[in-house]
């Protein structure tokens, strides 16, 4: 079920990179912001707008690319609660084994720093009492 729901997201990112192509592509040929945002089914800012409007022009469709990823929002819903409910059960589990578990559950790519993040967010850490961390000193 978690990976259905996970193609649905896919899915819905899809639809939103085109509808943002195509709101750029009406704003190359010479209409504003205005005639073209209206009935878009993206919410896009007109300041964002113009951004990439921008970035197209400099460096090309590449700058249409949603590249994201590691981000913080990939960590919702049930990846959030196995990840919660496997540090309950034990807050020393390394994080190299949940990121292995969220992808092999969810097919998702979740750096450890994000897991860390997220864990120390939660409450959890993997470290021992014993093991703070200091800055080198030169």
């Amino acid at each position: 079920m978690e990976k259905n729901a996970r193609r649905s997201e896919s899915a819905a990112r899809q639809q939103r990179q085109e509808a943002r192509e195509q709101l750029i592509t009406a704003m190359l040929e010479g209409r504003t912001f205005q005639q073209v945002s209206t009935g878009s089914p993206v919410p896009l800012k007109r300041a964002m707008a113009y951004r990439l409007l921008r970035a197209v022009h400099t460096k090309g469709e590449i700058a249409l690319q949603d590249g994201r990823h590691g981000h913080p929002s990939k960590l919702r819903g049930a990846v959030r609660m196995l990840l919660e409910e496997r540090c309950r059960q034990d807050p020393r589990i390394p994080s190299a084994i949940l990121q292995a578990e969220l992808y092999e559950r969810f097919d998702l790519s979740v750096s450890i720093s994000q897991i860390n993040r997220v864990r120390a967010a939660l409450g959890f850490s993997n470290r021992s009492a014993g093991q703070n961390q200091e800055k080198k000193r030169t």
